[in-house]
């Protein structure tokens, strides 16, 4: 955005009714050279209307006024004839013009970011010189306000930069070699765990006395009945002699 006391940029621009405006026409005199969205719409209606009910004070403090949109010639044509513009309007249809008044600027609306034209006001002097910056303009008693300053009541106003700051940028920790875990102390050897005691065989249970008495005496019987049966066979007879 040109600062106060910055040569104005030169233009040449067509305009409503056909024709074309140059700044150099305008050397000796102050232009007010205000910028605009669009034609035709609520706060740029207003706005346009404010400085047609005071062209004739600002012409009075030696000023001129020219209307600056990226709209068509033929667009500006039907916005003045419907709201009586006595002023010029110019076509910046491809805003190289309010790109170098700084008057073009990142916008949003809605959370949708797009490029456009800011609502911007630039007075001119009779050097071609920047003599003061409106910029982010409240369309409702604007031209007052601009009026006010060609009758030297207040001072010319400058820039507010409203360039969104740029974030700083996070400088995150230096990352530190991880510490190395510290040895584990040397513990004792650890103790084996005792031998686990073998069961002691189970000991074979005793036969109950009365069983081994009943043995023996089934024993016994066998042992006698074995002894009178050998008892019991006849001897053998010895053999005649001489037979």
């Amino acid at each position: 955005m040109p600062r106060i006391g910055d040569p104005a940029p030169q233009f040449s621009l067509p305009t409503d009714g056909g024709g074309r405006v140059n700044l150099s026409d305008f050397a000796g005199k102050k232009v007010v050279l205000y910028f605009y969205p669009k034609d035709d719409t609520p706060g740029c209606t207003k706005e346009a209307c404010d400085f047609r009910d005071n062209f004739t004070a600002v012409r009075g403090a030696g000023a001129e006024i020219l209307g600056v949109s990226p709209d068509s010639a033929t667009s500006h044509d039907e916005f003045k004839a419907k709201w009586g513009l006595p002023f010029p309007l110019l076509a910046d249809e491809d805003h190289s013009v309010a790109e170098a008044y700084g008057a073009w600027k990142e916008k949003v609306l809605y959370g949708r970011t797009f490029m456009g034209i800011e609502r911007t006001t630039i007075l001119i002097d009779e050097h071609q010189k920047i003599a003061g910056v409106w910029n982010r303009v409240q369309p409702v008693g604007h031209a007052q306000h601009v009026l006010s300053v060609l009758k030297g009541e207040q001072p010319a106003p400058v820039p507010v930069d409203t360039t969104p700051p740029k974030p700083a940028p996070v400088k995150l920790p230096e990352r530190s070699a991880p510490a190395k875990p510290a040895a584990a102390p040397a513990s004792a050897p650890k103790a084996k765990p005792p031998a686990k005691a073998k069961p002691a065989a189970k000991a074979k249970p005793k036969k109950p006395l009365k069983a081994l008495a009943k043995k023996a005496v089934k024993a016994v019987k066998k042992a006698v009945a074995k002894v009178k049966k050998k008892a019991a066979k006849p001897a053998k007879k010895a053999p005649k002699k001489g037979k």
